[in-house]
């Protein structure tokens, strides 16, 4: 827990030679490099550097999302070190960051293909902590990914600011003290969606669910049943389909003799563009089943999405961690530095992840430290504003961001091809937040490596 002066009361791990304690064995593949009492944590950093690494799905499923959160952490360094035009530095509210640095050391950073895959995550984040010292590992696009990785950086000592990664289970059942999430998560998106999809399509609805095989998917579709089982629709059924599919043909013909008038796609990136291109080549969209006009949810959108499927998301609605049409000032400040650098606006995986490398900056400095107790100390319970969604705070007790939700539905007539996504509603903070309790999981002690 926080006292939220900075000054942490949960346990903390340290190095026997610093702390004069023994504590449990770190595993055997973290070995490298002995620390000394004066840098008592992993990968202190020496010299007029501070090394990051950036793990992003590079090949496969979720790639394009990976390449525009790369894009973006790239910008974040660029103004964390003092160039372009400084970005959201000028919005956020906290001042501690002055384009200089971090703690007098200018950012570098190492990056990693996670290829959508737990075991190639781990791997590429242990290379990046062994052998290039990375202080903090951050990025994904896939929840699979994320807890592994963030399992690995608990173990390491090193602090994980988590990319996209929507699963519940993340600061939930499979939280971590070294890990924080800005990120919402399937439990706001169910709260943020129920009353909208009972306003547009009635409480009587029978739903088909297609879902992604693994933590995110099984967490997005319990999270969406819960919410529109207690409005009302009954649940047809609910079937897993392997990550990276490619085909949903096999999936979605049983949907036409289900009963079942409206299809929910559990599907991100790829799968996501593939699946609903498919169900609207099937004709779902033009059926009529139980005297009502069939409808298609898609519960966790994103822009590079939206896109990939071209005219096949108008009216269909889903929700966004952020929107680049935004009007607030960290919004704006944030879409013109992007823009100015890259061509064309950024997506929600780009936000989140720039949000985050200024974020665990911004702990550092005021920190005026790299240990990663003092860094989650300085992040517990912190709230913020001035990086879009509007006031944030990062929930000591889990290590959540609760901020407002954003439900948006395929834009019917756009203007560009960028301009896919329209914001139907901004779900105050309050409709979303739960006790974090409620989703089970023990941060445990922070780890500073050993």
């Amino acid at each position: 827990m926080s006292d939220r002066k900075g000054i942490t009361r949960r346990k903390i791990l340290k190095t026997g030679a610093a702390a004069g304690i023994t504590v449990a064995a770190t595993p055997m593949f973290f070995t490298r490099g002995a620390l000394s009492a004066a840098d008592d944590y992993r990968n202190a950093p020496k010299g007029d550097s501070v090394t990051f690494g950036f793990n992003v799905p590079q090949t496969g499923a979720y790639a394009d999302e990976g390449a525009d959160e790369l894009r973006a952490y790239q910008l974040a360094v660029k103004h964390i070190n003092g160039e372009g035009d400084g970005g959201m530095l000028s919005t956020f509210s906290s001042k501690e960051l002055k384009g200089d640095g971090v703690n007098g050391k200018k950012v570098v950073f190492v990056t990693g293909d996670t290829q959508t895959k737990s075991d190639a995550a781990r791997a590429s984040a242990k290379r990046m902590i062994e052998n290039d010292g990375a202080i903090m590992i951050t990025g994904g696009s896939s929840s699979g990914v994320a807890i592994a990785v963030q399992g690995l950086c608990q173990e390491a000592g090193v602090i994980f600011m988590a990319g996209l990664t929507h699963s519940n289970d993340t600061t939930g059942k499979d939280k971590r003290a070294n890990g924080f999430r800005h990120f919402f998560n399937t439990e706001m998106s169910g709260a943020a969606l129920g009353p909208v999809l009972k306003n547009a399509f009635g409480s009587e609805r029978s739903a088909y669910h297609l879902t992604a095989d693994y933590t995110w998917g099984w967490s997005q579709e319990g999270s969406i049943i819960k919410y529109t089982e207690a409005l009302g629709w009954n649940t047809a059924a609910a079937v897993r389909t392997p990550l990276g599919a490619g085909d949903f043909s096999q999936y979605i013909t049983p949907v036409l003799n289900s009963g079942a008038d409206v299809l929910v796609l559990n599907h991100y990136g790829r799968d996501m563009v593939n699946s609903l291109t498919q169900a609207v080549q099937f004709g779902l969209r033009d059926k009529q089943v139980n005297g009502k006009d069939f409808a298609i949810v898609v519960p966790l959108y994103s822009r590079l999405m939206a896109q990939g499927a071209g005219e096949n998301v108008k009216g269909i609605f889903g929700s966004t961690n952020w929107h680049w049409s935004l009007q607030d000032e960290g919004s704006k400040a944030f879409v013109k530095s992007f823009g100015q650098q890259y061509g064309f606006p950024p997506s929600q995986a780009a936000h989140t992840t720039y949000c985050q490398a200024l974020l665990y900056a911004d702990a550092c400095q005021r920190a005026g430290s790299f240990r990663p107790s003092a860094v989650g100390a300085a992040l517990e319970g912190f709230s913020f504003d001035g990086l879009g969604n509007g006031p944030t705070e990062y929930r000591a007790d889990d290590h959540q961001c609760f901020k407002d939700v954003l439900v948006v539905k395929g834009k019917e007539n756009p203007s560009s091809k960028f301009d896919v996504l329209e914001v139907v509603e901004v779900t105050p903070r309050k409709q979303v937040e739960y006790q974090a309790s409620m989703l089970g999981g023990d941060l445990g002690p922070y780890n500073d490596g050993a």
